[in-house]
């Protein structure tokens, strides 16, 4: 999961930056090592990581998926800048200063459009991002869908593209939904034992089939190696229909 998560980072942060040439302090640019100036808060990365704390505030908490995002997104940023440890400790103030409330959302939208009046795609870039982390939890609230909302109007975002993204992420998440569900059903199924079932009664079956197909109680009763190798295929599958289900049951 982490892997796919770093992944998610690079690709979005490279979309957001690449071939972005301008001279004004207040915009990303990777090309170059930037040597901040300024108010960071005006910087086109302090907008951003501005309107990344409310889209992550917006359901009230923010999970372990959104924080490790965010802190890889953050450390991404501030490896732009000169002195990147400075820059970022000061986008974290930024990221938790703005969480604490929703009041500015639409000025602070407004300011980045500002900077970016001219890159739309780049605008529906970063709106495709805030989604992303929307998203991330596996669940789209209310809160964060009037969050979103707001700062796709604010940044000029079209509404066919603002519709399109959700229903991207709508049907990637619950096709991922889809498969857990298939996942877990097969898991039950290889354990013998149905999803109603306590823990306690999962693990005595689970016990009883590690004893089955241990292959090492077959090699001492004498079984032939091509029933040992079968059976220690078995088992794996067993250890990770187990493990799964413990997960879930948890």
């Amino acid at each position: 999961m982490t892997y796919i998560i770093v992944i998610v980072v690079i690709v979005a942060f490279y979309l957001l930056t690449k071939n972005y040439q301008t001279e004004a302090y207040q915009h990303i640019n990777v090309d170059v090592k930037q040597k901040f100036q300024g108010n960071l808060e005006e910087h086109e990365a302090g907008l951003l990581v501005a309107l990344m704390a409310k889209v992550a505030k917006a359901d009230g908490h923010v999970s372990e998926l959104e924080a490790e995002l965010l802190s890889l997104t953050l450390t991404d940023i501030s490896r732009v800048f000169e002195e990147s440890e400075n820059v970022r400790s000061e986008l974290k103030k930024i990221y938790q200063k703005e969480m604490l409330s929703f009041d500015n959302t639409i000025i602070l939208s407004q300011k980045y459009l500002k900077l970016t009046q001219r890159e739309y795609p780049k605008r529906l870039k970063v709106m495709e991002y805030l989604l992303n982390l929307a998203f991330i939890d596996g669940e789209f609230s209310e809160t964060e869908v009037m969050i979103t909302e707001d700062i796709a109007k604010a940044m000029e975002i079209k509404s066919q593209d603002f519709e399109r993204l959700i229903a991207q992420f709508r049907a990637y998440y619950a096709s991922k939904a889809d498969t857990k569900k298939l996942n877990i059903q097969r898991a039950y199924e290889i354990l013998g034992v149905n999803a109603s079932d306590d823990f306690e009664t999962i693990k005595k079956r689970y016990r009883t089939l590690v004893k089955e197909y241990h292959p090492d109680i077959l090699m001492g009763q004498g079984k032939e190696q091509s029933i040992i190798d079968a059976a220690t295929a078995k088992l794996q599958e067993i250890n990770e229909a187990y493990e799964m289900i413990k997960k879930e049951k948890n």
